[in-house]
């Protein structure tokens, strides 16, 4: 389920530095393989260099750098990530073809397939398998007169976004290897560190990010429906700043430990999250007849305890925080290995950005 929109075809690369671009922190991974296995050689999280507005290609080249040196890597292949205000992720139906063909159709009638007019974007498709029938049903037969059709993810993001992602990591010195939509990469690190569940069962993966959280239903390994709510851990830590009169600051740290006496103030900025994530639980299970199993969050927020049982209650589901680094080895050095629980959350998706391409 990688999806990236650009990727240079080299498989089985030795080593990735897979690059999260959020609104406000910059999470780096550096996974390498190591025989079967892969490696987790290197994090980083910093502060992107502007909230408000798009970073220029300059910029960008700058916080690259910055990011090569804190990580101390001569690496120099990169995979980054397009976050959920500058890309798409849709499910259509499209005639059969090659993915080449799809993506000339999509960027020549977007508003046809997609139901918005999208003008100068990059696609990329993934051809979902066929719908198997229910127990006692035959599979349906498409009438004679209609073209076959494939059921198609795509992907989209805005072209001089993705151009000037390249460009930063060009001046850079980097090579981009991959850069794919953010929305989809819990995904891929899901299916590596929860493999029993990803095949298996139905499960909402919830990504609390700083701006936004999205949800993906996954059923059975494969995405069936994604959505974007526009709260995230922003306006959570906002929301305890301007009730208790503090820094914002100050809230983010009460945000995470979270002293009882807090509780209160912080319950009524997560109920609208809650009924927004659980509307789409909803949607999902009267429109397939299915129930989902239960729910894994990742992202900042979901390091506190007391906004995942909240989020629980809402949901009336089970609610897990997943481990996004249980299935790789460790190669750290000491004082990120004694951080690493802490920050874990917050990696997930660089890590499904790394797993894209690697």
């Amino acid at each position: 389920m990688a999806l990236p929109f650009i990727k240079s075809g080299v498989k089985q690369k030795e080593r990735v530095l897979a690059v999260d671009l959020g609104s406000r922190t910059t999470k780096a991974v550096l996974v390498e393989r190591k025989g079967t296995s892969l490696m987790l050689s290197s994090y980083a999280l910093l502060d992107a260099p502007i909230f408000d507005k798009a970073m220029s290609s300059e910029m960008l080249a700058d916080h690259f750098k910055n990011i090569i040196q804190i990580m101390d890597t001569k690496t120099r292949t990169v995979t980054m990530t397009v976050g959920v205000s500058d890309s798409i992720v849709r499910h259509t139906e499209m005639p059969r073809m090659g993915v080449d063909d799809l993506r000339q159709v999509l960027k020549l009638s977007s508003k046809t397939y997609l139901q918005q007019e999208l003008t100068n974007y990059l696609y990329d498709c993934h051809v979902l398998p066929i719908a198997a029938p229910g127990k006692g049903q035959d599979a349906p037969k498409p009438a004679a007169s209609t073209q076959p059709k494939h059921r198609i993810l795509v992907a989209g993001a805005k072209k001089p976004y993705v151009e000037g992602l390249l460009a930063g990591a060009r001046t850079a010195g980097l090579v981009a290897e991959g850069v794919v939509p953010g929305m989809i990469a819990p995904a891929n690190t899901f299916e590596r560190a929860v493999p029993q569940s990803f095949g298996a069962e139905i499960v909402a993966l919830i990504d609390l990010g700083f701006k936004n959280t999205t949800i993906c239903i996954l059923e059975h390994g494969e995405l069936v429906m994604s959505r974007v709510v526009a709260i995230g851990g922003d306006k959570l830590t906002g929301g305890l700043a301007e009730m208790l009169g503090i820094s914002y600051a100050e809230a983010e740290g009460i945000k995470v430990g979270m002293p009882a006496e807090v509780e209160q103030h912080l319950e009524g900025l997560i109920i609208p999250l809650g009924r927004e994530l659980r509307a789409s639980i909803d949607f999902y299970e009267h429109q397939n007849e299915k129930t989902v199993n239960r729910a894994y969050l990742t992202g900042g927020s979901a390091r506190s305890e007391y906004i995942v049982e909240q989020l629980q209650s809402h949901l009336m589901l089970e609610c897990n925080v997943l481990n996004p680094i249980s299935f790789l080895e460790l190669a750290l050095k000491p004082q990120q290995m004694a951080e690493l629980e802490q920050v874990a959350p917050q990696l997930c998706v660089a890590l499904g950005a790394a797993l894209a391409t690697i």
